[in-house]
């Protein structure tokens, strides 16, 4: 079972260690991570070696990371290879099998810059891919607005080497922006959506919720696991905690046990 520990980013940032033991106590024994910096070679102020020693000693793991590439999205080629090198590097360390695109600016989000950014997705995955590890892309709601007929989604989709480029499906996401549901969309793309997050709505706000206490039902919206080329999924809320987010962190996960594990 595993959780995206931006879910927890406060806890994270006062005390990670203390954090991810109370996460395992809950029963989560993977995680994805965010917040990487390149720059001091550092994750939540451990060296990634460091923090994997930290990961072996509980039992853990990291599987994925959500990296910031957004900010190279008009950087040179060369500028984003020398920056896709170090996540590379750190990821090996952490023995990740994923690196993850989670993210572009609101000021970034126009149809050309979508059509940049497959470019530059490309140019990722086969770096990464070359490395031996995986690459995937992570939607969130925007790429699914309409522009004149066009959206972001479908350029994604359609200008992505599929070999090179894998799908991180956000299914509150998709049930918030999408005109599909995720059955739908794997369907199109069968054997892409190598991972998933899972969270829930609220039913009044349609912010984010913990499972069990919103209106996505989950019984009816997950995919086969098989069909979508499933690895790995990771609990998450962002935020709109109903107390704190360990409290909420602990709800999902009793949740997620006793109703939804067993179908995957």
């Amino acid at each position: 079972m595993g959780y995206q520990l931006f879910s927890v980013r406060t806890n994270m940032a006062k005390d990670p260690v203390a954090t991810i033991k109370a996460l395992k106590k809950m029963g989560y024994e993977d995680f994805e991570f965010y917040g990487f910096d390149a720059d001091k070679d550092l994750i939540y102020g451990f060296s990634p070696l460091e923090l994997k020693n930290i990961l072996d000693d509980l039992q853990l793991s990291i599987t994925s990371g959500h990296y910031g590439f957004s900010s190279y999205l008009e950087k040179s080629d060369d500028e984003l290879k020398r920056y896709v090198d170090k996540c590379i590097s750190a990821a090996k360390t952490l023995d990740s099998k994923y690196i993850t695109w989670p993210y572009i600016a609101p000021e970034q989000r126009n149809l050309d810059n979508f059509k940049l950014m497959s470019r530059k997705l490309n140019l990722i995955g086969e770096q990464v891919n070359s490395a031996g590890l995986g690459f995937a892309y992570h939607n969130h709601g925007y790429e699914f607005e309409d522009y004149g007929g066009q959206n972001g989604f479908d350029i994604i989709i359609n200008e992505t080497d599929a070999s090179l480029v894998k799908l991180q499906m956000d299914m509150y996401w998709v049930m918030h922006s999408s005109k599909f549901t995720p059955k739908e969309l794997i369907k199109k793309q069968p054997g892409r959506y190598v991972m998933w997050h899972i969270k829930d709505m609220d039913k009044v706000s349609r912010d984010y919720s913990e499972l069990g206490n919103g209106s996505i039902d989950y019984k009816e919206i997950l995919p086969d696991p098989e069909e979508s080329g499933l690895e790995f999924y990771y609990l998450e809320q962002g935020g709109n905690f109903k107390t704190n987010p360990m409290k909420s962190a602990a709800d999902s996960a009793k949740y997620f046990k006793t109703n939804l594990q067993k179908y995957l």
